[in-house]
């Protein structure tokens, strides 16, 4: 057993109930909190600290200051050390894991201690950071995203058409083009088996990819069927890129879980997803980062196009989701140098949904979302 530590005079932020704790005392024993009492309750802590498995914890006093969960960003890109996402999914393999070995540790001392990756991150970054290979979160990988051709994850320009999609050689592509119900099935039946704890797919246009506009459709809804059949086969489940309401409500209709951006969601949407019990996952600081900054960091030209088109809508999604039941958690999608904005979010969040949901959605909510509320999150 490592040493523990013992945290006095805490209080604690009970995120579920937005609301803080009386001061109190926590031992902490192979990295879990395995005891809370009263700081005023000297006896019970006296006789914690005598039982004969225990030994001496590292002591800190908090002097009353806030202890709160880790938080938890439920929508990153961990490989993504550049904007122009074709150039970063021809990477060299060794050099596109070392640029993100920054990318992690930042997020980590930014307070985020897990990360569900939406497409790139595989076991093997999962399993360095659990075993201290790495400094880095926890991290929850999807492998590779799944993209129909011409879809939002397909990078070859339209003069590439011909040529045969490098993206399942490259460890720095986030996505792998995959057409057709067999081959979804069978593709997302090997990115669990390479350790995806759940499976990603383009269900619309995007912002990063070059020929597909917001508006188009990813993938037909047996495509989407077929994918979320065989991701509950294995206890996991579907997270879909949708912007549009079109898109959404097709994603939900088929079984999918969770829905990425959303910025263009509408009420009927944002019911059936409440009615459905899925998530929305906005992301709404990525645009701020992408307008402001996409140019300098070599954002494509046709990208910078499509940022107005769900950048104004983003604030209204908060409102149309909130209004609606629907449950949120948080998301960055932050590309390149703009990872360290990823707080941004909070006071974007804040200021339509007010400061204790924008910490449940980085908490407690997103701890509902990864199935993991008995674990983390509060």
């Amino acid at each position: 057993m490592n040493q523990g530590i013992l945290i006095r005079n805490a209080r604690m932020l009970q995120t579920r109930k937005g609301s803080l704790s009386a001061r109190c005392d926590l031992l902490i024993e192979d990295g879990r909190i395995n005891t809370i009492v009263p700081s005023d309750d000297g006896e019970t802590l006296r006789r914690l600290l005598e039982r004969p498995a225990v030994h001496a914890p590292k002591q800190i006093d908090a002097e009353d200051a806030v202890l709160m969960p880790g938080l938890i960003d439920c929508h990153v890109h961990v490989l993504a050390s550049q904007m122009h996402l074709g150039r970063l999914g021809r990477l060299p393999n060794v050099l596109a894991v070392l640029r993100t070995l920054p990318i992690l540790e930042g997020m980590i001392r930014r307070g985020f201690t897990t990360v569900r990756d939406a497409g790139g991150a595989d076991d093997a970054l999962r399993q360095a950071t659990s075993d201290g290979t790495i400094l880095g979160p926890r991290i929850f990988p999807s492998g590779r995203a799944l993209s129909q051709t011409g879809g939002h994850g397909d990078m070859r320009e339209r003069s590439d058409v011909i040529e045969p999609c490098g993206c399942t050689v490259k460890v720095a592509a986030i996505a792998r083009v995959v057409d057709g119900v067999d081959a979804i099935r069978k593709a997302v039946r090997e990115e669990i088996q390479r350790g995806a704890t759940q499976i990603k797919i383009m269900a619309s246009g995007g912002v990063a990819s070059p020929n597909d506009p917001i508006h188009f459709l990813g993938y037909s809804e047996d495509e989407i069927r077929a994918a979320v059949d065989e991701a509950d086969n294995a206890s996991s489940y579907v997270m879909a890129h949708a912007y549009t309401a079109r898109a959404i409500k097709r994603a939900v209709r088929c079984g999918v879980r969770s829905i990425e951006h959303g910025n263009l969601v509408d009420d009927e949407a944002a019911a059936m997803m409440a009615d459905a019990g899925a998530f929305a996952v906005p992301t709404l600081v990525t645009y701020d980062a992408l307008a402001n900054e996409g140019k300098a960091l070599g954002l494509p030209a046709a990208s910078l196009a499509k940022i107005e088109s769900v950048r104004g809508q983003g604030m209204r999604s908060l409102e149309i989701f909130a209004k609606a039941g629907v449950s949120m958690a948080f998301g960055s999608d932050l590309l390149g140098p703009t990872h360290r904005l990823q707080s941004e979010e909070f006071k974007i969040r804040a200021s339509v949904l007010g400061e204790a949901a924008a910490i449940q959605a980085a908490t407690s909510e997103a701890a509902r979302l990864l199935r993991c509320e008995h674990e983390l999150g509060d």
